[in-house]
C-alpha cells in the first residue's frame, strides 16, 4: 500500500506533502484532530482528492496533506470530508469510479441563517 501512495506522490508536479496520517478503523476522532492541526499549515484549501485508499487535501500552491487508509468506499470518509468543508454529495460519494480518484472543490460555505427555521 505504501508503494501505491508514493507512486501517486510523483503525479503532482508542484507542491509537497506537508503531513500524512495513517487512519485506523475506530479512531475517527484522531483523524479529525489531525485535520484541525494540519489545516493551518496550508494556504487556502483548493480541492480534495479522494482515492480508493486515501484522502488528499490540496491548497492553492499545490501543497497537500493526506489521510491514508480511508477512501471513498469507506463510511468514515464522510466526516473526514466534512471536516475540511468539501462540497460533495453524500448519496454518491461511495459509488466506485473508473478514474484514479474523485476530485471535489473545498472551502464550502454555508449561507447566513441556513440553520434557522421560519
Amino acid at each position: 500500500m505504501r508503494r501505491a501512495v508514493s507512486a501517486r506522490l510523483g503525479n503532482m508536479s508542484s507542491g509537497r506533502v506537508v503531513a500524512s496520517f495513517d487512519f485506523e478503523p475506530g479512531k475517527l476522532d484522531e483523524v479529525l484532530q489531525f485535520l484541525k492541526r494540519t489545516r493551518s499549515e496550508l494556504r487556502m484549501i483548493r480541492k480534495v482528492r479522494v482515492y480508493r485508499d486515501s484522502v488528499r487535501v490540496v491548497d492553492i500552491n499545490g501543497d497537500w496533506f493526506e489521510v491514508v487508509g480511508v477512501g471513498y468506499p469507506d463510511p468514515d470518509v464522510v466526516p473526514v470530508l466534512r471536516a475540511v468543508n468539501t462540497a460533495f454529495n453524500t448519496s454518491t460519494i461511495h459509488v466506485p469510479v473508473s478514474d484514479e480518484y474523485k476530485e471535489f472543490g473545498a472551502g464550502r460555505r454555508y449561507t447566513w441563517a441556513a440553520d434557522r427555521v421560519m
